[in-house]
């Protein structure tokens, strides 16, 4: 099968490339490469590359030529940059997604959007676990331009008959992601002895999706999904701050360096997914958070010629983390 995967370059994406590519699909790459994007990636996984835009038409009819399916990791997916700056988030994951679903339309394609349980918002610790009929209602403009791509595939499936699936991964964690995140931001920082900024109390509790896990998902509603229908993809509810704590254990690092700041604009207390439909298709995730973890700071502590040039000085990720924290960490 010749599969478009857009955001390949990507943390989650190019986990997927590789999944794919070793079970011998032939897989075409489309990313922007944005500051978050790296073709480092993607050595060693066979693949063709594009560089472009998912809001170019062209370049996606260019990139598609001769797939039969269209797999979108492709998404400005940070909360804080979000509320620091929202258009590109409206550009990239509201219009690419139309894009690319005009695409799917007039091709015959089939397309498996992957989205995300912040589209949810807010779960209260007392409630259920959201199902796939659990109203969105996303508290920042990262989470409100996911949705916006959501409701586009499922209208674009009413409307057109689009072969479109949707999956909701919970926070997802591993190998290769941008430092900006929570946990590679803790990790690295614990490793090099610098100041970990908790938001607020740290009592926000997410789901930790390994991303070995979140690949075998979206791979198996790619496969097997019914078009039209969503999957949530479930993880394992952990508070920030015990995530925190575990990792200074596995470091090794001071827990002086645990800073509380100011927390963020609108920050939701809770997400929490159902993924018993996704399960009935045959899921179950391998990885315990415990074990998962470890790995994962395992393999940072090993790969610092991987992320030491991305938080250097003059880079553009110590620009941002300055404009981001430096106020907090002043208070």
């Amino acid at each position: 099968m010749r599969m478009l995967v857009t955001g390949g370059a990507g943390f989650i994406g190019s986990h997927f490339v590789r999944r794919l590519a070793a079970a011998g699909d032939e897989v075409v790459v489309l990313d922007k490469l944005t500051y978050a994007g790296n073709r480092a990636n993607l050595e060693g996984a066979e693949h063709e590359f594009r560089q472009g835009d998912i809001a170019d038409a062209e370049a996606v009819a260019e990139a598609a030529r001769g797939c039969e399916a269209i797999v979108n990791f492709a998404a400005e997916s940070h909360v804080d940059r979000s509320i620091l700056g929202p258009a590109e988030f409206i550009s990239t994951d509201v219009l690419g997604t139309q894009v690319l679903l005009d695409h799917a339309r007039h091709q015959g394609l089939r397309h498996v959007q992957v989205s995300t349980d912040e589209v949810y918002g807010d779960v209260p610790s007392h409630a259920p676990a959201c199902t796939e009929e659990t109203p969105l209602r996303p508290s920042s403009p990262y989470s409100a331009s996911k949705a916006g791509g959501d409701l586009q595939v499922l209208a674009y499936v009413r409307t057109f008959g689009v072969e479109a699936t949707i999956t909701r991964g919970a926070n997802t964690y591993g190998s290769h992601q941008y430092p900006e995140k929570f946990l590679p931001l803790f990790v690295t920082s614990a490793l090099d002895g610098e100041e970990l900024p908790v938001y607020g109390d740290g009592r926000q509790r997410r789901e930790w999706l390994h991303v070995e896990d979140h690949c075998a998902a979206v791979e198996l509603v790619l496969r097997e999904g019914k078009p039209g229908e969503i999957y949530n993809v479930s993880g394992q509810e952990r508070e920030n701050i015990e995530v925190v704590r575990r990792i200074l254990d596995l470091t090794g690092a001071s827990p002086d360096l645990v800073r509380h700041v100011t927390d963020r604009p609108g920050h939701d207390r809770r997400y929490a997914v159902d993924s018993s439909k996704l399960r009935a298709l045959g899921w179950s995730p391998r990885h315990s958070f415990e074990t998962g973890l470890a790995e994962t700071v395992d393999w940072y502590r090993e790969h610092r010629p991987w992320w030491e040039p991305i938080k250097s000085e003059s880079s553009e990720y110590r620009a941002y983390y300055k404009q981001q924290y430096s106020k907090r960490l002043a208070g």
